[in-house]
């Protein structure tokens, strides 16, 4: 059984709940991580869930999502996922976080206090096929009007987390 660690809207731990569990009734606050992986082409790393997950199958999202165990850190979780889902190494950096709420069907709510990472690499993935079905590399550009005109296909944490990393990198360029 796995679990997520509930946290406080400052972060602050406060338990720990299966994390079915969490995702029930509205959702209670927990941790979480969002990695967005990009190439030296400054394409975006995406993924199309499994159709076998247990809520949004088959949506497009970032590079890798997930929550860390208890115990473990944001940054270390973030690098095990993308290997466990991606196959793949690649050193991550914290660059914001940041709270929300998506309802992601079947009665479930994503409430998260969310950690969003990004990484640089090069190569092709070889993803966990219980997490991933499909993968690509994107320009931001082509995924920003992929995402306005056919939002259904994406994730809803992604639809609301996507436009901020955007600024971000964006900030950089002024």
């Amino acid at each position: 059984m796995e679990y997520v660690v509930l946290v406080d809207k400052n972060d602050n731990e406060i338990g720990i709940e299966e994390k079915l569990k969490a995702h029930e009734n509205g959702g209670k606050l927990h941790r979480a991580i969002s990695v967005f992986v990009f190439n030296s082409k400054g394409e975006l790393l995406i993924q199309r869930r499994a159709l076998s997950k247990y809520h949004a199958p088959g949506l497009w999202a970032n590079t890798c999502c997930s929550h860390p165990r208890p115990g473990e850190s944001v940054k270390d979780a973030a690098k095990r996922r993308v290997k466990e889902e991606m196959g793949f190494e690649c050193e991550v950096k914290e660059i914001f976080s940041l709270i929300y709420k998506a309802y992601v069907g079947k009665g479930l709510t994503e409430y998260e206090y969310d950690h969003i990472f990004i990484g640089y690499w090069e190569g092709k993935p070889k993803p966990n096929p219980e997490e991933v079905c499909e993968w690509k590399w994107i320009s931001l550009e082509e995924l920003k009007k992929d995402v306005r005109k056919n939002p259904k296909k994406y994730a809803p944490w992604f639809r609301i987390i996507l436009p901020k990393v955007v600024e971000y990198l964006n900030s950089f360029n002024r």
